[in-house]
């Protein structure tokens, strides 16, 4: 057994799902035996009042770490300030965060047999390198979003400078790594051209089966917000530019005559007011847009839901896969994935049975497959037992545990 340092931007309790994942991989980590101890930031996003409140971060005097337990699980917190929606603050964020943490990093004691660090950012391989150079302790990188590739291809790189600096960031993380995780093998292809192909693994996002299991319709998040008699169509998630929820907004307006059929809109993000300046522009009777709710009324949320869209842009079509499928699908709801055909989460969605793909920047299509699904409660149902039969025999929390637990056992060989 072995000593395991999860080196992370985002962990419990912040609000967001990918910190969610983090804790059930070390907790995971822990009840195969490991020493886990993890290095991240103090709530910032998402905050989560619940999880805070059962979680409590203790912040000590003149210390710029604060501390809390996660199952048993040490947890040193960075202090940064709450996620800022200007780029520039983000970034003197980020570069806090990486000097602050290599630091407690480099100071930990009992040293780790083996440091664990995912992405976003890009950069958190840099630390994970730099705290374990000076005992020779090897890192996993796992990769979650294909980065400087997810900011090139949404334009938000475009400096030829700073894309040949990251590139080098990129290969130097790649390299150093003892090995490279992947979600997807479209994504593990990719960095196979970047790195000796050995090194790269296909190790999957994965749902708790158990704790997203099948709610019924009428449950207390549906009834508070009257949607327990009507046909919801939801999104919940992060609301900002590449999801394009513009086109969900339109979608909506093309079927606003119809009583039955509702869509909900639930979450944060850069976005959320334009949206709801749009829903009204659109006169929207039949949208509702709500702000980000506690990840404990995940269950609620998809049990308030007939139809779960997942939108993910053309543009990343090799570089992303949203985690958030997988709880769709474990809650036994069809997904509609607003896609590229040739995307991971297409080619997932056809492969699994679980929905349809709607092509992103066709509205009318949308408003189509809103309308045929709602009158087709056969194929909702064929859908929906397809999905979860899925994520039970391929994405389970259980499964998923066992190969990143074979990539750390390789790693310590």
């Amino acid at each position: 057994m072995a000593r395991v340092l999860l080196l992370t931007l985002m962990f419990p309790p912040d609000g967001v799902s990918t910190a969610q994942l983090l804790g059930e991989m070390a907790v995971d980590f822990q009840e195969a035996g490991h020493e886990v101890s993890v290095i991240t930031t103090v709530p910032h996003y998402n905050r989560d009042e619940q999880a805070e409140a059962a979680q409590p971060v203790r912040r000590r005097p003149l210390s710029f770490v604060a501390h809390s337990s996660f199952h048993g699980i040490p947890v040193r917190h960075v202090l940064i300030p709450r996620k800022s929606g200007r780029a520039p603050v983000r970034a003197l964020q980020w570069l806090w965060f990486h000097l602050a943490s290599t630091v407690v990093g480099l100071c930990s004691r009992p040293r780790p047999d083996v440091i664990v660090a995912t992405s976003p950012p890009l950069s958190i391989g840099l630390n994970a390198w730099a705290v374990g150079r000076f005992g020779r302790i090897p890192y996993i990188y796992n990769v979650w979003e294909l980065y400087p590739d997810v900011a090139i291809h949404l334009g938000y790189l475009q400096n030829a400078s700073l894309i040949a600096l990251l590139r080098r960031l990129e290969r130097f993380t790649y390299r150093r790594a003892a090995a490279v995780t992947a979600l997807t093998q479209m994504m593990a292809g990719e960095i196979s051209t970047r790195v000796e192909p050995t090194k790269v693994v296909v190790v999957p996002s994965f749902v708790d089966i158990d704790g997203i299991a099948h709610v019924d319709k009428r449950n207390d998040f549906s009834e508070a917000h009257g949607l327990a008699d009507r046909f919801v169509v939801s999104y919940a998630g992060n609301m900002g530019t590449p999801q394009q929820l513009g086109d969900v907004l339109r979608a909506a307006a093309a079927v606003n005559e119809r009583p039955d059929l509702h869509v909900l809109l639930v979450g944060g993000g850069s976005e959320r007011r334009a949206l709801q300046r749009q829903a009204a522009e659109l006169q929207l009777r039949n949208c509702t847009i709500l702000p980000h709710q506690p990840y404990s009324e995940v269950p609620n949320i998809y049990g308030a839901s007939d139809l779960c869209l997942v939108p993910l842009n053309e543009r990343l079509a090799s570089d992303a896969l949203p985690s958030k499928v997988y709880r769709i699908m474990a809650a036994e709801r069809p997904v509609v994935a607003i896609t590229g055909e040739d995307s991971a989460l297409a080619d997932l969605v056809r492969r699994s049975g679980c929905g349809v793909v709607v092509p992103p920047g066709n509205p009318g299509a949308l408003a189509a497959t809103f309308s045929s699904l709602a009158d087709d409660p056969e194929a909702r149902q064929r859908h929906g037992k397809a999905g979860r039969a899925y994520v039970m025999e391929h994405r389970s929390r259980t499964a998923v545990s066992a190969k990143n637990l074979d990539v750390i056992a390789s790693v310590l060989q």
